[in-house]
């Protein structure tokens, strides 16, 4: 029960740093700091650059040579110190460059707490897909608590948000010590090249059927970029039309886009029956349809009658993160040694997070620009979302197709 209780703990604050400013730090540019919005599309990308390399490396390094949960707590302590500085910026550029930083401190930590999560309940004993689903639900709580707080508190136009996420970053950074050991594993005498140099975890791209996962997890870690990039400023848009500018969804869209952590709360508990009645491939196509009706609904979505749509929207993109991102976790823990732990994590993340999250940004920004901008400058955003959607559609078929996998229960529910 003590494990758990610190995992818990550990997950909520987790994403309590995130949720602080990631959904708000658009009305901290363009509001507070009344910024261009020329260069605030670099900032998102911030992630998908720390992510191409520091997952892996920071894996490779708890693998090797330093325990997870004391690596996982430095890095925090060094991201509450560069979010504390963030609020003396005074120009796009620079907090373009601090916010890389942040990023290439917190991003590692998001595989790190797996792997202290999945490497603490083994050692107690406990089932893995039974029980980590029902502790990463309090990520989420986390989520939804800091964007609340920020948002109750008038903090989400103001730098009093990058002061929370700085406090709630030390606070965890130093509980980390407290976390169950997570020693180095990867530590045999007789090493390979590959070993030697920290890079075991990509002998699994040598197996046809993981070569695929991680290329189709790279495909969806595009369609994830897609939704965090546009979703908010998708709402936002509505401003400009009369009829709608005074709607709740648009004077709020904040609260609307939050239905989606309370949909991942629900969606997270669930991982457990769907895994073992209908394994990891059928899994990630649910995920793969749900982001395909995710993009479609909002194409024909209001503030006004369609309202509804974007709500089912919300709640369709619990399925479509949780049975990708969670689901996609453990199985890949399941398909690796436990030596190479930490680097297989950080490699999942690198291909999502990275690879994938950059290869949305850029090329769906090529198609916008070139397809969808209107005489007016407006965004066609009919045609966007529904071309997402078609994007998913093409995804799903073709991972159906390709990816290889029988189903056994034992493995992928009781590893």
């Amino acid at each position: 029960m003590r494990i758990k209780l610190q995992l818990i703990l550990m997950n909520f604050l987790q994403f309590f740093v995130w949720g602080s400013w990631l959904i708000t730090i658009g009305a901290y540019w363009f509001n507070y700091k009344e910024w261009s919005g020329e260069s605030f599309g670099a900032i998102f990308s911030t992630m998908g650059i720390s992510s191409l390399f520091m997952p892996a490396i920071v894996g490779m390094i708890a693998d090797k040579w330093i325990n997870a949960e004391k690596l996982y707590g430095i890095l925090h302590i060094f991201g509450a110190a560069v979010l504390f500085y963030i609020p003396r910026i005074e120009d796009p550029s620079t907090l373009f460059w601090v916010m890389l930083l942040n990023m290439i401190f917190y991003m590692p930590t998001i595989a790190l707490s797996i792997t202290i999560s999945y490497s603490s309940l083994k050692k107690g004993g406990l089932n893995l897909t039974k029980v980590f689903p029902f502790i990463r639900v309090f990520g989420t709580l986390g989520f939804i608590i800091a964007l609340w707080t920020i948002d109750l508190c008038g903090y989400d136009t103001s730098a009093n948000q990058f002061y929370v996420a700085s406090i709630a970053s030390l606070v965890l950074g130093i509980y980390s010590f407290s976390l169950p050991k997570c020693p180095p594993l990867n530590n045999v005498k007789e090493k390979s090249l590959m070993n030697i140099l920290g890079l075991d975890s990509l002998l699994l791209f040598k197996t046809p059927k993981m070569a695929v996962f991680f290329v189709f997890s790279m495909l969806l870690g595009a369609s994830l970029q897609l939704t965090n990039a546009y979703g908010d400023t998708f709402l936002h848009d509505f401003e400009k039309i009369e009829k709608f500018k005074q709607f709740f969804a648009v004077q709020h869209p904040t609260f609307i886009m939050s239905i989606s952590q309370f949909s991942e709360l629900i969606f997270i508990l669930f991982i457990p029956f769907f895994l073992k009645r209908f394994g990891i491939k059928k899994v990630m196509l649910i995920s793969m349809f749900a982001w395909v009706f995710r993009f479609g609904l909002l194409a024909y979505g209001d503030p006004g009658d369609g309202l509804w749509m974007i709500i089912l929207s919300c709640i369709i993109y619990g399925m479509a993160f949780d049975f990708f991102n969670v689901s996609g976790s453990l199985f890949v823990e399941t398909q690796s040694d436990p030596k190479i732990r930490a680097g297989v994590q950080g490699l999942f993340m690198m291909m999502v997070n990275g690879v994938g999250a950059i290869m949305g940004s850029v090329l769906s920004g090529i198609i916008i620009s070139k397809y969808y901008i209107l005489e007016n400058g407006e965004k066609d955003w009919h045609g966007i979302w529904l071309v997402f959607s078609m994007y998913s559609l093409v995804v799903a078929v073709f991972f159906a197709l390709i990816f290889k996998h029988t189903h056994d229960p034992n493995l992928e529910v009781n590893h």
